[in-house]
Parts: C-alpha cells; sequence; structure tokens
C-alpha cells in the first residue's frame, strides 16, 4: 500500500465505522478542520480516548493497529489493481492529458479536506491508465486520511443489486446500496457500460443525487466521450449511455479530465514480442 506522507501538515478525517456515531462523525470533521497539528486525529484530538455519544469514552479506533488495513480491505479493491500508485502511472514526456490527469489526482489528495466533495471524472479509451488514477488516488486518500472508501465496476455493482432484489420484502437492494451512499470516497468504474435501461438511469441517479447532496467524494471513469470525433463517428456518447440529467449532475459534483493515448496493453506486448 502507499506509504507516502503528506506535503504539509494537516488534519486526518477518519471515516466512522461505529454505526452509533454516524452523527458524531460530520461534527467531528467539522470542527477539527481548523486545527494545525499535523495528523491529530478528529476524534480524540491526540488523547487516544474518543467520546461516543449513549455509549461513554473508549479507546479511539485511530489506535487500532489494524484499523487502516481494514480499510483497504473494506474498500474492494481488485487483487489487479492493488499496486496502482499515483507515482507509478506511467506518462510520456508528450502525453500532456495524462500529466494534467495525474496533477489532478494530485491536487484531490492535497486538497481533499477542502473540496467540498467535488470529484473526478476521467474520460478517456481503453487503456490510457483512468482505473489505474482512480484506485492510486482512493488508495491513497485512505492511507492519508483513514477515510472510508469503496471501489465498484458500474456493471458489477448494478448485478449485485439486481441479486440482491427481494419482491417481498424489497428491501435487500438497500443493503448493496447502503455502503455505496456512505462510502467518504466512491470509485465508480466504467461508468455507462451497461445497457441504459430506466431501471440503470434511475438507480444511478439515485446514487449520484445522495452523493451529491450529501457532499461525498466520487470518482468516475468512463471509455464514452463527450464529443464525436467528426460528424460521421457512429461512437455513442456518454450522455447516451447514462442519460442527459445524469450527465448534467456530473457537471456539477465533478471536473472532467479527458485522458488521451495509446492502450499501453497493446504497447506492453508489443513490447515483449
Amino acid at each position: 500500500m502507499i506509504s507516502s506522507k503528506p506535503k504539509q501538515n494537516r488534519f486526518r478525517v477518519v471515516g466512522s465505522s461505529p454505526a452509533d456515531a454516524d452523527s458524531a462523525v460530520n461534527q467531528d470533521r467539522d470542527s477539527a478542520a481548523g486545527t494545525d497539528a499535523e495528523n491529530a486525529c478528529p476524534y480524540c484530538f491526540g488523547t487516544g480516548m474518543e467520546v461516543v455519544p449513549g455509549v461513554g469514552a473508549r479507546r479511539c479506533r485511530c489506535q487500532s493497529p489494524d484499523y487502516r488495513e481494514r480499510l483497504f480491505r473494506a474498500a474492494r479493491i481488485p487483487p489487479r489493481y492493488q499496486h496502482c500508485t499515483i507515482q507509478n502511472y506511467v506518462t510520456g514526456d508528450s502525453e500532456i492529458s495524462k500529466w494534467v490527469a495525474k496533477r489532478e489526482a494530485d491536487r484531490i489528495i492535497n486538497d481533499y479536506v477542502e473540496i467540498n466533495g467535488q470529484g473526478l471524472l476521467f474520460i478517456g479509451p481503453v487503456g490510457v491508465g483512468k482505473t489505474h488514477l482512480a484506485v492510486a488516488l482512493l488508495s491513497e486518500l485512505i492511507e492519508r486520511y483513514q477515510v472510508r472508501g469503496l471501489f465498484y465496476q458500474f456493471g458489477a455493482l448494478l448485478r449485485q443489486i439486481q441479486d440482491s432484489y427481494n419482491p417481498v420484502s424489497q428491501t435487500s437492494e438497500m443493503k448493496v446500496l447502503e455502503p455505496v451512499f456512505n462510502a467518504d470516497v466512491l470509485v465508480l468504474d466504467e461508468l455507462g457500460a451497461s445497457k441504459p435501461t430506466d431501471w440503470v438511469g434511475d438507480t444511478m441517479m439515485q446514487i449520484i443525487n445522495t452523493r451529491y447532496n450529501d457532499k461525498r467524494l466520487t470518482i468516475f471513469t468512463t471509455n464514452y466521450s463527450d464529443k464525436r470525433k467528426n460528424e460521421s463517428d457512429p461512437t455513442k456518447l456518454l450522455e447516451d449511455r447514462i442519460g442527459v440529467a445524469l450527465r448534467s449532475r456530473l457537471y456539477e459534483m465533478c471536473k472532467t479530465v479527458e485522458i488521451e493515448g495509446e492502450d499501453y496493453r497493446k504497447r506492453t506486448l508489443a513490447q515483449t514480442v
């Protein structure tokens, strides 16, 4: 995992874990915003003991030796991407868009406390490193701020919601959606990959609206662009895949970053032949 330290003094924002402390998390986060103490925990303020409403004083969660490791496991980062860091994201000298994307990822990491939930939408063809950057960003935020993070591939999330649906109780799908709603940082990979049905659109709008209203950071990746190469280009646009209303909301909650370049998988294969 990433072990780099913050470049400047800033407090840790620690995502909540016990359900009974959820309401206290936002209050602690707001009240801790003015501190200059490096790595000061907003739960215990460096004392090692936290006070939980209705429970009392107890040893702070930040004192648990495996707390950060549990956060990484809970984030569901696929094994294939667990090596990804900002540092090992390859950018060629002439690949300006990749340098820009890397800079935007660094900005989110360094300014996480102040960005007020505005995320990123990485747009680009297959193999330019969109998922690499998104996972690297998520991993660094977990490492540095101990946030509750979550990774989902868009199609896999929809399938899991569908598989969980119980026509009798009609509540099972919320067990899947609740962590998606509540994660401090969500990476939603391959946005628009699933067939754009009304159910897909409604589900996606519910996720995005909830996170937008709660000012929770979301990082999206997609292979679909906002514009065609020329008038005869038959390629579907992102707006075609997710709908006009949803694309409009993404403009509000994310900064769009387009990444260009060749497929690094093809390039790597060519170099080994």
